[in-house]
């Protein structure tokens, strides 16, 4: 292998994404087969995606995907991509990805979470709930997929005890993240517990003041406003 190109490597492993990404761009691969070609397209899309220039990381991770669909490889840039869909908030481009590992037999609980992410972002409540419910069979301390349930349990008021338990549960497991703190004073809000929703509430706007959807639970919850 190239110099230049064992150099760029030794930089994406480092974690250093600009000056991989920079040394990946300076490779000459004039002379590579398609399946080298493929690998270092693998890096520029990963490598883009790290630094949240995800436009040019789609083109990159597209020519991947385009080849056999078994390659483990394959899988991981489908998933990349679907992240990336859903941080723009492409969500029907995002399902397409994971569906098609879903339909190819890759059946994991991150990616179930995703599609729960996305059937949420698209005020498919129900599928939402299948999908968390489907990742946390596959892993029980999901606590991203844990979490996200909860929370929608509570919302829709489809069982507000057992968001209530979900959200508490990821809570204990992550007790300094602002978003489940938040959830779960949601949570115990629609629940009825205003003393415990206030708590919780206060303490995930104190890690983040800055966060607007807890600004505005806790506008909501402190100014005592019927669930």
């Amino acid at each position: 292998m190239l110099p230049k190109y064992e150099e760029a490597v030794k930089y994406f492993n480092m974690k250093r994404w600009d000056s991989a990404l920079q040394a990946f761009q300076e490779v000459d691969a004039s002379g590579f087969t398609s399946g080298e070609k493929a690998d270092l397209a693998y890096y520029l899309g990963l490598c883009y995606t790290k630094l949240e220039r995800y436009n040019d990381a789609v083109l990159y991770l597209e020519q991947v995907v385009a080849g056999d669909s078994g390659n483990l490889r394959i899988c991981q840039c489908r998933i990349t991509l679907a992240f990336i869909y859903l941080n723009t908030k492409r969500y029907k481009m995002a399902d397409f990805e994971l569906d098609r590992l879903v339909k190819g037999g890759v059946k994991s609980s991150q990616i179930f979470t995703m599609l729960g992410f996305s059937a949420w972002n698209q005020n498919q409540n129900e599928r939402a709930v299948e999908y968390y419910e489907k990742a946390l069979e596959i892993e029980a301390s999901n606590t991203t997929a844990m979490n996200a349930l909860g929370f929608i349990l509570a919302d829709t008021g489809q069982d507000a005890d057992r968001g209530v338990s979900l959200c508490k549960q990821a809570v204990e497991k992550k007790p300094n993240s602002p978003s489940y703190l938040d959830s779960l004073g949601w949570a115990y809000y629609k629940a009825g517990d205003m003393n415990e929703a206030r708590s919780y509430i206060r303490r995930a706007l104190d890690l983040a003041p800055k966060q607007k959807e807890i600004s505005n639970h806790m506008k909501i919850i402190v100014g005592g406003e019927t669930p």
